[in-house]
């Protein structure tokens, strides 16, 4: 009988800690407020200091299998001040990111490269070319989908480059949605007609941020271009 290579043992471990975090947060009751802000919020705020815990692991192992990031950025400024929700969702964030990036380079590699969409595809060139600006740019205009993570885990990037590129392209976004969430809910978690400017002027920042990072990228490209066809 052949012997299990080590990578399938990095593999069966990498998805038992996944195990094991749903199951701490099914414990913790993230699953029962999952449906509204408000709702999760009430629930973290009774856990205390453990909250913090929750908040984390919950965003790690279930955003980057379906469950939309939004719902843990907005939820932390309503139970935390801003500044301490904005570190909370950094980190929850990142560690969601790092997993969606993981699973789809070391554990279902093959499954998920052939269920990337064309539109993301496009981008690989660019990736070659200049990974950080282009994992920055990404972040910038599509945010956290699981998709991208999978994209990027299944590409070329190195894990750092694309750590430190999605660290860059994520604050301004969330550094925004932490600071303005407190006021775009009402008392019932529905998003309140008063949020739609502020929610307009974060998604304008986030596309005028990657327009001049795209300008930046194309300028340098035919910069290069010249340089080799004058050679």
């Amino acid at each position: 009988m052949a012997t299990p290579r080590p990578a399938t043992y990095v593999k069966l471990g990498a998805i038992a800690l996944v195990l094991i975090a749903l199951v701490i947060a099914y414990r913790f009751g993230v699953f029962a407020q999952l449906g509204s802000p408000k709702a999760l919020a009430r629930e973290l705020a009774e856990l205390g200091a453990w909250g913090y815990l929750a908040f984390i692991v919950a965003y790690a192992v279930l955003q980057p299998f379906g469950v939309p990031g939004t719902l843990f950025v907005a939820t932390a400024p309503l139970i935390w001040p801003w500044q301490t929700a904005f570190g909370l969702s950094m980190i929850g964030t990142m560690a969601a990111s790092v997993i969606g990036f993981s699973f789809a380079r070391f554990v279902a590699r093959d499954w998920v490269s052939a269920r990337i969409p064309t539109r993301l595809r496009k981008y690989e060139e660019a990736l070659e070319r200049s990974a950080l600006l282009t994992v920055i740019l990404l972040r910038l205009i599509f945010w956290m989908p699981q998709v991208l993570h999978f994209f990027l885990g299944v590409s070329r990037v190195r894990f750092w480059t694309h750590f430190w590129g999605s660290l860059f392209g994520y604050i301004p976004p969330l550094l925004l949605l932490s600071y303005l969430a407190g006021k775009m809910f009402d008392a019932s978690g529905k998003i309140s007609p008063a949020a739609w400017p502020p929610l307009a002027g974060l998604v304008g920042t986030s596309l005028l941020l990657a327009a001049v990072a795209r300008a930046y990228e194309r300028r340098r490209a035919a910069r290069e271009a010249s340089s080799v066809s004058g050679g």
